[in-house]
C-alpha cells in the first residue's frame, strides 16, 4: 500500500562542517526527509541520519560551477514534494546568510506547500570562534559587518568600502579570491597595520589559518596554501588569538 503523499519543504542550516555543529531539530527533520537537496559544503556524512530509501541530490554551487541554478532548485524542490513528499533543503552555515534560503520558501508558498526553517549555525560566527577570534569583543569591538565577498555580478561588494571605514569587526564570506582588492580597499583608508585572518575549513581535519595584517597578508595567505572555502576576519578582535603576537613578530624579523 502506498504512503500518503504531504508536501512539505524543510530548510535546514548544517553548520560550517563538522557534523556535530548541526542542530537536533536539524537531525530529526533529515529523520523525516523522503528527499534531501544538499549543498556542495555539506558534509555528506550527515546522510548518516537520513533514511536508506530517501533520495539524496546534489544541488550544490562551487566557484559559479552551478550544478542547478536556483530556479532549477526551485522547481526541483516544488516536483518532489508533490511526487515524494517531505523535502529537506540541506545548505551548509544558515540558510539565512547568504544561502538564498528565503527565495526557496517564497517558491514553495506559491504552491502552498508547508515549509518549516531550522537556523544553522553560521560560519561568519562560528569559524572565527572555534579559531579563537569572537566577532565582538568587550573594549575592542561594539559591532560587527558580515558582507558576502562575491556579489551576483561578481564584484566586490560595495558594502566592503562600507565596513572599512568603520571600527567594526568585518566578516567577509566567499571572498578570498577578492582579497587584493579587500586588501586595497584598507588601505585606502589608512588601515595597513589592521589585524586579519583567513580560515579556511575552520570545523574540519583540513583546517588551515593564515594571520597578519592588512600589509603583510597576501604574502602570508600564499605561504600557508590558503583555499576556499576561507573566512576572512578583519579587525582588531584577530589579535585575540593567540599565536597572533608569534605571528607578526615574526613576520617583522623576516622583513627586517
Amino acid at each position: 500500500m502506498r504512503k500518503e503523499i504531504y508536501p512539505k519543504l524543510t530548510l535546514v542550516g548544517a553548520g560550517p562542517g563538522d557534523v556535530d555543529l548541526i542542530s537536533v531539530k536539524g537531525v530529526h527533520a533529515l529523520g523525516s526527509a523522503d528527499v534531501v537537496l544538499y549543498d556542495a559544503l555539506v558534509n555528506t556524512e550527515l546522510f548518516k541520519y537520513v533514511p536508506i530509501d530517501a533520495l539524496k541530490i546534489n544541488v550544490g554551487k562551487r566557484n559559479h560551477n552551478h550544478t542547478y541554478t536556483q530556479d532549477q532548485i526551485n522547481s526541483l524542490i516544488v516536483d518532489l514534494a508533490f511526487t515524494h513528499g517531505h523535502v529537506v533543503r540541506l545548505k551548509g552555515g544558515d540558510p539565512f546568510v547568504f544561502g538564498r534560503g528565503q527565495e526557496e520558501i517564497n517558491y514553495a508558498d506559491i504552491f502552498n506547500i508547508e515549509t518549516e526553517f531550522v537556523p544553522g549555525i553560521s560560519s561568519s560566527i562560528g569559524v572565527p570562534g572555534l579559531s579563537g577570534i569572537p566577532v565582538t569583543h568587550r573594549g575592542v569591538s561594539e559591532s560587527f559587518w558580515v558582507i558576502t565577498g562575491t556579489t551576483k555580478d561578481n564584484q566586490l561588494s560595495k558594502d566592503v568600502e562600507a565596513a572599512a571605514k568603520t571600527n567594526a569587526t568585518v566578516v567577509v564570506l566567499m571572498g578570498l579570491n577578492k582579497l587584493k582588492e579587500i586588501v586595497e580597499v584598507f588601505k585606502q583608508e589608512g588601515k595597513e597595520d589592521t589585524a586579519i585572518a583567513l580560515i579556511q575549513n575552520g570545523s574540519l581535519p583540513t583546517y588551515n589559518l593564515a594571520l597578519g595584517t592588512i600589509d603583510t597578508i597576501e604574502e602570508i595567505a600564499k605561504e600557508a596554501n590558503i583555499q576556499a572555502p576561507a573566512v576572512i576576519v578583519i579587525g582588531e578582535v584577530v589579535k585575540q588569538h593567540k599565536e597572533f603576537p608569534t605571528v607578526l613578530t615574526n613576520w617583522n624579523y623576516l622583513l627586517n
